[in-house]
């Protein structure tokens, strides 16, 4: 996936601002298990908040090791939540459009 522009993860984070945390991490952290679960979610709505209940001084780690491991690109941090985002695999059920000309290479 290619690198998010500052405009688009702006646009991003204001999408996101009404959503409720889908995924929580806590005691046991980024498990094969959650991994999982950020993919399946992310396959479902393609924005989602991922909020730390524990593992709070990692968390800009774990946000990255999460994006790495499910492919998505990190929108933003605000306090303990990740912002995600990864488009729909299949173009014609993607819910959110980024402008193509905003897009890095």
């Amino acid at each position: 996936m290619s690198t998010l522009t500052g405009k688009q993860r702006t646009h991003l984070r204001g999408l996101a601002h009404g959503l409720k945390p889908l995924v929580l991490i806590g005691v046991k952290g980024l498990t094969p298990e959650q991994v999982k679960v950020l993919d399946e979610t992310l396959l479902d709505h393609e924005l989602i908040k991922v909020k730390f209940l524990e593992h709070k001084e990692e968390k800009k780690e774990l946000a990255a090791e999460m994006a790495a491991a499910t492919g998505a690109e990190l929108a933003g941090m605000i306090g303990n939540i990740a912002i995600l985002y990864r488009p729909h695999p299949d173009p014609a059920k993607r819910r959110i459009s980024l402008k193509s000309g905003d897009t890095e290479a």
